[in-house]
């Protein structure tokens, strides 16, 4: 375990000894969202999300893909998952990116479903 020492103002230090117990956690979390925001993975999911809410015809739903950002984050995510290396912050991660492969895969049966109907 490391110990790191920082100056704060006032208010931030009295706002983090509120929450002291967690502080590693919160920073992890702080930390994984930065990384996240410079490698364009949150501007995938967004725009992901966006198609799939903006009323989309059923072939733009079936041409949705994951960036191949998103897709090494997923794998390098699963693969620690394996082994149990993840932190809390990462494991969130991967939950909220489990949930919107699910949503994509039902958004495309749905698609597939409108698709069959119309021939």
């Amino acid at each position: 375990m490391m110990e790191i020492t920082i100056r704060v103002p006032d208010e931030l230090g009295k706002r983090l000894e509120l929450v002291q117990e967690r502080l590693p956690e919160l920073l992890e979390r702080a930390l994984a969202e930065e990384i996240r925001d410079n490698t364009g993975i949150v501007a995938d999911e967004e725009e992901i999300i966006e198609t799939l809410t903006g009323n989309p015809s059923p072939r733009q739903v079936l041409d949705l893909r994951a960036s191949d950002t998103l897709q090494a984050r997923m794998s390098e995510l699963l693969e620690r998952s394996k082994q149990e290396e993840l932190s809390r912050a990462e494991e969130i991660e991967m939950e909220r990116y489990l949930t919107l492969e699910h949503l994509v895969r039902l958004a495309k049966a749905h698609a597939y479903q409108q698709l069959a109907k119309a021939e």
